[in-house]
């Protein structure tokens, strides 16, 4: 049985709200074990059948079931639990109290390249690669107003794109 994070992009912000029971419910329904929601920001841990090599085909069904069940255009970020462990580990900075630490996920490696290569206010706001995301500091209280935060909250990186805080990454482990 593998482990999975989902992290679902752009729920319970804009007009797109589930509840964490609802989104439980419906990944056991799907058939998945060991389910639990975390925050109210659409992160969902679980255990399947499927393993690294039916990953897509995982992804396109939570998408479907997700967008028939709540109505919307689902797009989710897949993670096996080993993956997510690597990632959060090899967060490049010590961790300080004036600092966010953030994690940016893509569906693809361009909108990463992209990004990487996007004006920052380098007295704010830091980013650096990491093993399929795009690591991000920025000082507390400017997440949405750096250069960098601009065009991460882009039309061009909606579809593709979701970020979490190191945090709450931490506790889907």
């Amino acid at each position: 049985m593998s482990r999975w994070v989902a992290l679902l992009r752009g729920v319970n912000v804009g007009g797109v709200t589930i509840r964490s029971a609802e989104l439980a419910e419906l990944f056991r329904g799907l058939g998945y074990e060991q389910v639990r929601t975390v925050l109210a920001s659409g992160n969902v841990v679980f255990a399947s059948e499927d393993g690294p090599a039916q990953r897509a085909a995982l992804k396109a069904r939570i998408e479907q079931a997700l967008s028939e069940r709540f109505g919307y255009t689902a797009w989710i970020m897949l993670s096996d639990t080993g993956h997510l462990a690597r990632v959060v580990e090899a967060y490049p900075w010590p961790e300080l109290e004036q600092r966010q630490p953030w994690v940016v996920f893509a569906s693809e490696e361009a909108p990463l390249k992209e990004l990487a290569a996007a004006e920052l206010d380098p007295e704010r706001e830091r980013v650096a690669p990491g093993e399929g995301v795009l690591y991000w500091e920025v000082l507390t209280g400017h997440s949405v107003d750096t250069p960098f935060a601009k065009a991460l909250a882009s039309r061009r990186y909606r579809a593709t794109t979701t970020n979490r805080n190191l945090r709450t990454l931490r506790k889907l482990l």
